[in-house]
């Protein structure tokens, strides 16, 4: 487990849903290129499957990312994965670290807090086209499983997308 004075998670509650909907659309902003996003009328990307985060909050868990100096991301959580057929498994729906605070471990710190909260399968997704998640997935999953995890690649619409997967409950299990 990661223990860090300057990271937590947070669980957002829903009177924090607009912060969370403002971090959403940096994020969004840092994809557009990628994924050849545009902003709707009111000059917004938009989330619309936001609000189930607090409609359903036996499946859908949005997480703030704290440091010392404030919020500086988000994880979006889901229990069920659109890319497995167990509803148990757990997915990295979205996960977003402040340009300022990337390189800085903050992501690290906070996947790692993530993963630690919930003992379960974890699937985490990233396009191919997203160059840095990739990186950072790549370095960051196989450390914290201790090498123990898989990984395979699917067919996406704009770039094909690498799946990870690992089980965060055999973490302190001996090689």
């Amino acid at each position: 487990m990661v223990e860090s004075p300057d990271v937590t998670l947070e669980l957002a509650a829903r009177e924090d849903a607009p912060l969370l909907a403002n971090l959403l659309e940096l994020y969004a902003h840092d994809l557009s290129g990628t994924f050849g996003l545009d902003i709707g009328a009111d000059g917004r990307f938009g989330y619309k499957t936001l609000p189930l985060y607090w409609s359903e909050p036996e499946r859908k868990f949005p997480f703030f990312i704290r440091s010392a100096t404030g919020v500086v991301g988000f994880a979006l959580v889901t229990r069920g994965s659109p890319v497995t057929d167990d509803p148990d498994d757990f997915d990295v729906a979205e996960f977003f670290v402040l340009r300022r605070h990337r390189r800085s471990e903050v992501g690290r710190c906070a996947a790692e807090l993530l993963w630690d909260r919930f003992a379960v399968r974890w699937i985490v997704r990233v396009s191919e086209g997203n160059r840095g998640g990739c990186e950072f997935w790549r370095r960051v999953i196989p450390a914290y499983s201790r090498g123990r995890y898989s990984h395979s690649t699917r067919p996406g619409a704009t770039h094909p997308w690498r799946v990870f997967s690992f089980d965060s409950r055999n973490r302190g299990a001996s090689a």
